[in-house]
């Protein structure tokens, strides 16, 4: 069985006097391995996102800092750390492509929020400050506190995980607010906080808050990498279909 071709969106890392890195987390090359799938990491070039997504059969968007406020017409927060600015161009190029493409996407934690502020949506720019809640949402990526989510019944999630009622890690401080159009919320934890969006036009593109990647082990995560794997994987069937049609060895008038 041939395994999909899954990108991952890099993130930027600089350090004063060194040459800047793009990198991912071995956590999700890992999970997509697992799932049967092949990774890849995408640097920073937003200019070619619709190029690369052409020869993708699944993109995930991943974890990492904040996006700037000034994208949903906001001033900036005292607690809120911008990412990279060239990681959040690539990001939203390729949140806006792969949804008009139709490529299977899972948004991680930044990469649900990506997804909502490329569409049009907006966020909660600090979730202790500006709604008040006894949940504790935020905590450092070496020691996640974990609380309930609830699954909506009748989502693409839902079908997905099996579950009505979970229990996930957290990792961070902001939070969906105004939801984008065409997205429906999927997920929520017992304060209101938006936990998970899907499209529900297209065969799978659906983010979460949580970090399913650093879950291994776990069913919830399994299901949902696997699910997301086969998605690819129905993609990248459909597309060399679609290629072989096109083709002048499989166009009707061939010999």
């Amino acid at each position: 069985m041939t395994k999909p071709i899954i990108g991952i969106g890099a993130d930027v890392h600089v350090t004063a006097g060194k040459r800047d890195r793009a990198f991912a987390y071995t956590t999700y090359v890992d999970a997509l391995r697992s799932a049967g799938a092949l990774p890849v990491v995408l640097p920073p070039q937003p200019e070619n996102a619709v190029e690369i997504l052409q020869s993708l059969d699944g993109l995930v968007l991943a974890g990492g800092f904040d996006c700037d406020p000034s994208l949903y017409g906001e001033e900036q927060h005292p607690s809120v750390e911008p990412m990279d600015a060239r990681r959040q161009d690539n990001d939203l190029a390729l949140a806006t492509a792969a949804r008009q493409l139709g490529v299977p996407t899972l948004g991680i934690c930044l990469g649900l929020q990506v997804m909502n502020v490329a569409a049009g949506g907006s966020l909660v720019q600090d979730i202790d400050s500006q709604v008040g809640t006894p949940i504790r949402h935020a905590s450092e990526p070496e020691n996640r506190v974990r609380h309930d989510v609830a699954i909506h019944p009748g989502t693409r999630l839902a079908s997905i995980l099996h579950e009505r009622n979970m229990n996930v890690n957290s990792s961070h401080h902001q939070a969906i607010r105004n939801v984008a159009e065409g997205f429906r919320v999927t997920a929520q934890a017992p304060d209101g906080i938006v936990e998970g969006l899907e499209d529900p036009r297209l065969p799978f593109f659906l983010g979460v808050q949580w970090h399913p990647e650093d879950m291994p082990g776990e069913n919830s995560a399994s299901r949902l990498f696997a699910a997301f794997v086969k998605a690819a994987r129905e993609y990248a069937e459909a597309r060399k279909g679609r290629t072989a049609e096109l083709s002048p060895a499989g166009s009707a008038g061939a010999e």
